[in-house]
């Protein structure tokens, strides 16, 4: 089998066996998006449920934890963060050749294009208010209630994750990036000193990870928590505002060059002012460290993508060598942000 395809007799066989009021015949479709994880839309005789895999073949260590995914949003069904149900989880590669887990199908809008041109100028500051809502919630809930005081380890988040990702980046490495080398060096020279703030955090908070009520500016569930863990709250809000420094258009999908205002979009400042109102934060100093930590991360994620597609383990091969070609581009946003 490969990303693209899925033994629906072993996926039947399984849900017989351990989802109750379901049973096969399936059929499955998968989604177009999403690098990482394959994701497939199961159909059987009594409803929907979304297949999410690991993908086969070899992968980097720690890469692809559906584990985590599952865990993580179980243990968010009874708080403020929209989440979809978890239904099971397979922890037994040999059913389809790898883990996976199943969720309920949500119903809702999905938005790629973060200038939200389907929308009025007035919807999309909605949008974008309720994203900021959401972003606080996550980074509010409870732990020790939840359950996730152990989902990740302790100390310095940005050392460790400047060391976690420069790792992957040097294992999937396919040609030398200078600007990739140069913030590589600056990131791993500017940690910042621990300052206490422990948090869940997503890892890839943005607008095309998110599905939105069919009706209403309201978040239905936060997707994709692949990348999620215990961590500091500046790395998801500097990921939002690095999205949006992207050129707009399919392939950055952000919103450079764009006049905000004329929009009805924020610029940065008011979404970091509105995010730091619903936390009590008086602000946040050394911004553009944060900036640049989330161009790093993206880059070396990027970089990932494009080595599993080169080696044919790609969810959708064709996009990911598209996404490969903008690690450069990352690279030399980092820098930028480094120098202030």
């Amino acid at each position: 089998m490969t990303a693209q395809t899925l033994d629906t007799e072993a996926v039947s066989a399984w849900i017989e066996a351990h989802v109750e009021g379901h049973n096969g015949p399936v059929t499955a479709e998968k989604f177009p998006t999403g690098q990482s994880n394959p994701t497939f839309l199961i159909t059987t005789p009594q409803g929907p449920l979304v297949l999410r895999r690991k993908p086969p073949g070899k992968l980097l260590k720690s890469a692809h934890a559906v584990d985590r995914e599952y865990r993580v949003q179980k243990a968010l069904a009874a708080t403020a963060v929209p989440v979809a149900q978890m239904i099971a989880y397979c922890d037994d590669p040999e059913v389809i050749g790898s883990e996976f887990y199943l969720m309920e199908e949500v119903q809702g809008r999905n938005f790629d294009l973060p200038h939200l041109p389907e929308l009025s100028h007035t919807e999309r500051g909605t949008i974008f208010d309720e994203m900021n809502r959401v972003l606080a919630a996550i980074h509010d809930v409870d732990l020790t209630a939840t359950g996730l005081a152990d989902y990740g380890p302790s100390g310095n988040y940005y050392r460790r994750q400047i060391d976690r990702w420069s790792k992957q980046y040097r294992a999937s490495e396919t040609e030398a990036i200078a600007p990739m080398d140069a913030l590589i060096t600056w990131l791993d020279a500017n940690v910042p000193e621990d300052d206490g703030q422990t948090c869940l955090t997503h890892g890839d908070y943005r607008l095309d990870n998110l599905l939105f009520a069919p009706d209403a500016p309201r978040i239905a569930a936060v997707l994709d928590w692949e990348l999620s863990t215990l961590g500091h709250p500046y790395a998801d809000l500097a990921q939002v505002i690095m999205q949006w420094h992207r050129p707009p258009g399919p392939e950055g999908r952000g919103l450079a060059g764009l006049d905000r205002a004329a929009e009805g979009l924020p610029e940065d400042a008011a979404f970091i002012e509105a995010y730091c109102t619903r936390r009590n934060l008086p602000g946040i100093p050394n911004f553009g460290f944060y900036l640049a930590f989330a161009n790093f991360r993206m880059a070396a994620i990027l970089q990932g993508v494009k080595k599993r597609a080169l080696d044919g383990n790609a969810s959708n091969p064709e996009k990911g060598l598209q996404l490969g070609r903008l690690v450069p581009g990352l690279a030399e946003a980092g820098l930028e942000a480094a120098d202030g």
